[in-house]
């Protein structure tokens, strides 16, 4: 059963920092590309950035490109995002993803609020 969990979100000032974690299980983790997602209230779920199986290749929404970084870690089973010089326009649920020819699964999602 494949499970998706995410971790690190929480409250942060404008032109702050945080990481997002998202541990992987119940499928072998290093075969697959993984992605990270949001969801702002009120609006369509959108791509944030992508990472390849390996981590070799990596892309970004373009309002992210320079503030995010997309990175994996094979051996524990976990994809980061760094999210630096965060806006207020960054408040979403980010949400982990992974899929393979015949599944696609989410994680529950963790809050990111960008706020004074």
């Amino acid at each position: 059963q494949v499970q998706l969990v995410e971790s690190g979100g929480g409250l942060v000032q404008p032109g702050g920092s945080l990481r997002l974690s998202c541990a992987a299980s119940g499928f072998t983790f290093s075969r697959y590309a993984m992605s990270w997602y949001r969801q702002a209230p009120g609006k369509e779920r959108e791509l944030v950035a992508a990472i390849t199986s390996a981590g070799g290749s990596t892309s970004y929404a373009d309002s992210m490109k320079g503030r995010f970084t997309i990175s994996r870690d094979n051996a524990k089973n976990t994809v980061y995002l760094q999210m630096n010089s965060l806006k207020p326009e960054d408040t979403a649920v980010y949400y982990c993803h992974a899929s393979g020819q015949w599944w696609s699964s989410w994680g529950q999602g963790t809050q990111v609020t960008v706020s004074s």
